[in-house]
């Protein structure tokens, strides 16, 4: 557990499904933040997470079972909820679906801690689930049942520095009405291209020719349907697709890179003839906005999973610093108003 001595502006937080820390790095980056509390079930995020943060920085728990006596009193709680239940490419159960129903462990730990502000994170598609009537549940308990006053919007990792296209869903909330506003949007000066590793990557990572044949006549079935599912090659003068779990989401981020001659990939079978090939974890990572001392699980699979789950840090830290100037608007609020009184009469004596 993350429980250094915070300097005094220092405002604390409590993490949930911490994954392998995209909030926690991005508040970090934004300055004026100190995590207290990290929490997941995962015990390889809490094998990446330790390996950056320190031993011990995540407690490994099921968030179900968390007594939340026990987390450490916080000013923000951040979480970036199970959206599984509420994506496209999931059955789309919502509640019904256990991981669903772990929103209602948020509420419990929100109404418990009773931090001043909670970032919550989601996929964009929560909003439109079941008619909206997902979204309205959640959002009239935060407003309803605790009290927080809330502001939600979807934003694009894409428009905060990193060539990713990722629209993810964030919650802010404050106990006190404040103003708030998320981050503007900036110019994009980083493509694919400055994501790529510099060095030749492994033959691991290169398409074998029996897979790409593969590939080509599942897109050219969908294409006779007129659909326009199938692999896809990034131009590397532009931005990627969404960095995904799975491997056909994967496979809609591929480069053409160098022709491999004569090279055999993990399956034993000669890669493709035109130098196709996935993004190695590095490069999924920069994508995501970690940086390249930000080392993942050695098993290739479950990294790819890791950072598929993540929170972009670049969009992450946008938003801390956004949730910084309203904490501090409320802290020039409460010190006005606790300025001793004079009275008039007091003032003539003067």
């Amino acid at each position: 557990m993350l429980m250094n001595k915070t300097n005094k502006q220092d405002y604390r937080i409590a993490e949930l499904f911490a994954g392998v820390g995209g909030f926690t790095l991005g508040f970090k980056n934004a300055g004026g933040f100190k995590t207290v509390y990290a929490n997941d079930f995962d015990a390889w995020c809490k094998r990446t997470y330790d390996g950056y943060f320190g031993d011990g920085a995540m407690t490994l728990q099921d968030i179900q079972t968390v007594d939340e006596n026990d987390i450490p009193d916080c000013d923000i709680l951040t979480a970036g909820f199970p959206c599984q239940p509420f994506s496209k490419i999931g059955k789309l159960h919502g509640f019904a679906d256990a991981r669903g129903t772990l929103f209602w462990d948020v509420l419990r730990i929100l109404k418990a801690k009773r931090p001043k502000a909670f970032v919550l994170e989601n996929v964009a598609n929560l909003v439109k689930h079941d008619g909206g009537k997902t979204f309205q549940v959640i959002k009239d308990g935060l407003e309803n049942e605790l009290g927080y006053h809330v502001h939600y919007k979807v934003l694009n990792t894409k428009d905060y520095g990193t060539p990713q296209d990722r629209k993810r869903i964030y919650m802010v909330g404050f106990l006190e009405d404040v103003p708030f506003e998320f981050p503007e949007e900036v110019t994009l000066k980083t493509f694919v291209r400055d994501i790529l590793e510099k060095e030749p990557v492994h033959d691991y990572y290169y398409m074998s020719q029996k897979y790409m044949d593969g590939l080509e006549k599942h897109k050219d079935r969908h294409a006779a349907k007129g659909h326009g599912f199938g692999y896809r090659v990034l131009d590397v003068n532009g931005i990627s697709t969404t960095c995904v779990v799975g491997n056909m989401g994967r496979e809609r981020n591929l480069i053409q890179d160098l022709p491999r001659p004569g090279a055999v990939g993990r399956t034993g079978s000669p890669v493709n003839s035109r130098g196709i090939r996935k993004l190695t974890v590095r490069e999924y990572a920069r994508l995501q906005g970690f940086p390249d001392d930000y080392n993942f699980s050695d098993k290739v699979t479950v990294a790819y999973k890791q950072i598929g789950n993540a929170v972009s840090v670049p969009v992450a830290e946008a938003v801390a610093l956004q949730v910084k100037k309203s904490l501090q608007q409320l802290e020039t609020r409460h010190s006005t108003l606790q300025l001793p009184k004079v009275s008039t009469q007091e003032l003539v004596t003067a």
